[in-house]
């Protein structure tokens, strides 16, 4: 059973939700970024997707990797894909070629 400050709890975060999210629609006159924030969201997907692969091809369960890993060596081969041709699909391809046979075939 769900205790009453547990449904407390989700309530106010749906309410707070619901308002910031629908606070730009409340205002009767357009809104529009200052030119340094829109600048900046032009990085947020390189900055999100560093933040997500990064600590995965670097760490094992929480600890630095010590020594060549199968992830490195799948990451290593992506970034040259992607010099080379500048195509997000053959950087993962590339990336996954190399990481699978070391990961599945020698048990990196």
């Amino acid at each position: 059973m769900t205790d009453l400050w547990t449904v407390a709890v989700i309530v106010g975060l749906a309410a707070v939700t619901v308002v910031a999210r629908s606070f730009f629609f409340l205002s009767s006159r357009p809104w529009s970024l200052p030119r340094w924030a829109e600048r900046g969201l032009q990085y947020a997907p390189i900055a999100a997707l560093s933040a997500v692969v990064v600590p995965e091809v670097v760490t094992l369960q929480g600890q630095l990797v010590h020594g060549w890993d199968a992830r490195i060596f799948g990451a290593i081969a992506g970034a040259v894909a992607f010099y080379w041709r500048r195509n997000v699909l053959v950087t993962i391809v590339a990336g996954m070629a190399v990481y699978v046979p070391l990961h599945l075939g020698l048990g990196w």
